[in-house]
């Protein structure tokens, strides 16, 4: 696709956007503009305490400006939603705490980087990693979850997102069957974590109607993926009637409905194929009331712009 065809749909979906779904870009872009460095754990532990803080020092600065050229170019390609990267800033939650000292030293050019997005109107999201498990049967686990939830939550307040779901922080539910226990950690999170959590329902062990009534227990939103509940359901359509239901119910988790976020991937070889594909071809109908869609697509700022081409008109 053509830059100008590219900017001809920009100017199109600006138009429209009051009524249209904004898309949102997921962490990096597939033309090499976005990218984080990261490092190690194995590598930042046979550094001396000082080469320690001079590497993440860097790294960290690097970091900073490619979420702000990440900013630009969302801004730039009429993209209103930015998964940020969870190991946006590696190893600031390690014991040592050199990198959680260096963001809080940085914190007034974080600070400016949420103003950026502020005044660009882009909601900023995360997606915690897969180590993060509130279900988990494992106290240590539970624990060490939490303490990476601090951590985004410390980083979130630094670039000064609000608490709210609106700068949210979106997990699975984790171990199978843990429902009454996930409520219950829930309960007792720190109010910087649980006034941005939200959870999504996944192809394993929690169900759209299983993560529901968690959230509805919890009160914190649910995020629905429609190709989560397709493959856990084994449904060969996005428009089975179940798929419309979850997300109405969904919203009703929401007290700002208008902030309402959902995902949306496709398979990458079957329809029911887990693997996510290059671009987004087939879409649930009931998602042109989605206000805010995660394209969680290989291809990216590209699947954005072909769903722009063929969905969003």
């Amino acid at each position: 696709m053509t830059a100008i065809h590219l900017q001809n749909l920009v100017n199109t979906q600006q138009c429209q956007e009051s009524t249209l779904p904004h898309l949102g870009l997921v962490c990096i872009t597939v033309d090499k503009k976005v990218r984080f460095r990261t490092m190690t754990r194995t590598r930042y532990l046979k550094l001396s305490l000082s080469e320690r803080e001079s590497t993440l020092r860097e790294l960290y600065g690097h970091n900073l400006q490619r979420l702000h050229d990440a900013l630009s170019f969302c801004q730039e390609n009429g993209i209103r939603l930015y998964r940020i990267s969870s190991g946006l800033f590696p190893l600031s939650d390690m014991e040592d705490e050199i990198g959680a000292n260096i963001l809080e030293e940085m914190s007034a050019n974080l600070s400016e980087i949420g103003q950026q997005a502020q005044a660009l109107g882009i909601r900023m999201v995360l997606h915690p990693d897969q180590y993060v498990v509130l279900s988990s049967d494992s106290a240590e686990v539970v624990q060490a979850s939490i303490k990476i939830l601090e951590r985004h939550a410390r980083t979130f307040d630094l670039l000064s997102l609000p608490r709210s779901p609106w700068s949210l922080m979106n997990i699975h539910g984790g171990k199978s069957q843990r429902t009454e226990q996930l409520v219950r950690v829930i309960s007792e999170l720190p109010e910087a974590i649980k006034s941005r959590l939200t959870l999504e329902n996944d192809e394993y062990a929690y169900s759209a109607s299983e993560i529901l009534a968690v959230c509805q227990q919890a009160g914190i939103p649910m995020v629905f993926d429609a190709h989560h509940h397709i493959c856990h359901e084994n449904l060969d359509s996005y428009d089975h009637p179940s798929v419309a239901e979850m997300f109405y119910a969904a919203r009703e988790t929401w007290a700002n409905p208008d902030w309402q976020l959902v995902h949306i991937s496709n398979g990458e070889i079957a329809f029911n194929d887990r693997k996510h594909s290059d671009l987004i071809t087939a879409m649930p109908n009931v998602y042109h009331e989605a206000p805010w869609i995660e394209v969680e697509a290989k291809h990216k700022e590209e699947a954005i712009a072909h769903l722009r081409s063929w969905w969003l008109i």
